[in-house]
């Protein structure tokens, strides 16, 4: 009856051991820490963190939601060490709620802390610059402008140097007929005209 027993006993641990799931230790990952906004725009923002180190991360994933809506959007992206993402198509003073999860061949982590930051308004953001401030984007527009602004004047330009040219060869051509038709006029002058003296001896003979 004891060896009964104790024989049902070791079965009943062995069952008890088979049954609890074998756990990878290498899967198991910690939720991404000093999760931080950078770069903050009116439209856009980017978010970084960081992973404890030996941690098997193959990508990451981003949960974005704003502030008392429900609505969520997820940015996921995998075979990457990067621990940066940019967001965008932000709206302009509003709060937003973000997490994010590192992800291994074994699946996700826990999502990091909620991070909670607010667009600026494109007012504040244009009044926070100072005047001698020039981002490379707003630099690259005006070598544009200037780039066309020149187009423009070589073309009128060249525009006005054939209407130029166009003009002195016409005023030569009037003026080499002009000679010609000074003798032309002369000559028909002169056939028209009729002696005086001529006939005067005419009327003085006759009489």
């Amino acid at each position: 009856m004891a060896k009964t027993s104790l024989s049902a006993a070791v079965l009943l641990f062995l069952a008890g051991f088979l049954s609890v799931p074998f756990v990878n230790a290498d899967t198991l990952l910690s939720a991404p820490l000093n999760v931080t906004i950078r770069e903050l725009e009116v439209n856009s923002a980017v978010v970084t963190w960081e992973i404890l180190e030996g941690d098997p991360v193959i990508g990451f994933a981003i949960t974005q939601q704003k502030k008392d809506v429900r609505m969520l959007r997820f940015i996921q992206e995998v075979n990457t060490t990067t621990r940066s993402c940019a967001l965008w198509d932000l709206d302009e003073d509003t709060e937003y709620i973000v997490h994010v999860q590192s992800i291994s061949m074994g699946g996700s982590s826990p999502p990091s802390q909620p991070v909670l930051f607010r667009t600026p308004k494109e007012s504040e953001k244009m009044a926070s610059k100072s005047p001698d401030e020039v981002t490379m984007e707003e630099f690259g527009k005006a070598a544009q402008l200037r780039a066309g602004e020149l187009i423009i004047i070589v073309v009128v330009l060249v525009m006005w140097a054939g209407v130029i040219a166009l003009f002195c060869r016409q005023y030569d051509i009037i003026k080499d007929n002009e000679p010609n038709n000074n003798k032309d006029k002369a000559k028909n002058s002169s056939e028209c005209s009729t002696p005086e003296h001529p006939q005067e001896g005419l009327l003085r003979s006759n009489v």
